[in-house]
């Protein structure tokens, strides 16, 4: 713990107070519905706010309940998704559905192990979901989260440890409503990364993109792009119309495969859901 005089009352009253003056009104805060915080929290992972709030409508209007997504084609899925990159991210959230439509009666679980055994939730998304939707008392991080705590505990240190940041969390957290108290966390924290100095580069967890990995996302998503496009092809086929390397290309075929998103068998590619002759009459 910092040295810092704040006791939880005053430093809650502190956050609650800022984050009345900059409250987001966003949409999924306005249907607190398990799966409509689902849904949230998978694309609100590694992409901005208002990149999210067209497709998170869009997306509720066409698959407005678990059971609805998990019927759902992956090529629907992933042209629903289309703009928001890191498709894999699509395609984890549509097997987290079926999981959930097929063990869990449709009905979201609200313990932190059931969730994480779903397809794409680690330990932040399911603790954001325990908080967001069942209003439990969770201790988490993310980027508005470590501003805050940063800004106040540690404003004169560099490469704070989670470890540490997680201590405070759990020393302030609203535990009468932890819902609140992370929405004002959060509304508060990206306020003043407008207004001030980016705090997280203090944080140990803090670290830039490599553009090495950037440009081999895009690879990963342009290949899923391709297939939901024009159904299943040859590897060559995609080696012609792709501007990647041929190696990078059949490594992101291989490691889709092996996460289960793709088949990739003898030099064929498709969907996993989509065998040969799927779609118009193939």
């Amino acid at each position: 713990m910092s040295s810092s005089t704040y006791t939880p009352e005053q430093f809650r009253s502190l956050v609650y107070a800022r984050a009345s003056e900059c409250y987001r009104d966003l949409p999924w805060r306005r249907e607190t519905t398990p799966y409509a915080v689902l849904v949230s929290e998978f694309m609100l992972q590694q992409t901005q706010v208002p990149r999210v709030i067209p497709k998170y409508a869009a997306w509720l209007r066409l698959f407005p309940t678990i059971h609805a997504l998990a019927a759902a084609p992956a090529s629907a899925v992933l042209a629903a998704w289309s703009g928001l990159g890191y498709n894999r991210r699509a395609l984890a959230l549509h097997s987290s559905a079926r999981h959930i439509d097929a063990e869990f009666g449709g009905q979201i679980p609200d313990n932190e192990a059931a969730l994480r055994s779903l397809p794409g939730i680690g330990a932040y998304t399911s603790r954001a979901i325990l908080a967001f939707a069942f209003n439990r008392p969770v201790v988490f991080l993310e980027t508005n989260v470590r501003t805050v705590l940063l800004k106040y505990f540690y404003p004169a240190e560099d490469k704070v440890p989670d470890t540490r940041l997680i201590r405070t969390a759990e020393y302030v957290l609203d535990r009468d409503n932890p819902s609140k108290w992370y929405t004002a966390l959060m509304d508060y924290g990206a306020q003043i990364k407008k207004e001030e100095q980016n705090h997280n580069r203090r944080s140990a967890s803090y670290h830039k993109q490599s553009p090495f990995n950037t440009s081999f996302r895009r690879v990963r998503g342009e290949l899923l792009k391709l297939l939901v496009a024009e159904g299943p092809l040859d590897i060559e086929t995609a080696y012609g119309k792709l501007p990647f390397s041929h190696e990078n290309i059949e490594r992101s075929a291989t490691e889709l495969a092996t996460e289960g998103f793709i088949v990739y068998n003898d030099g064929r590619l498709c969907l996993s859901e989509e065998p040969e002759g799927a779609r118009n009459g193939r």
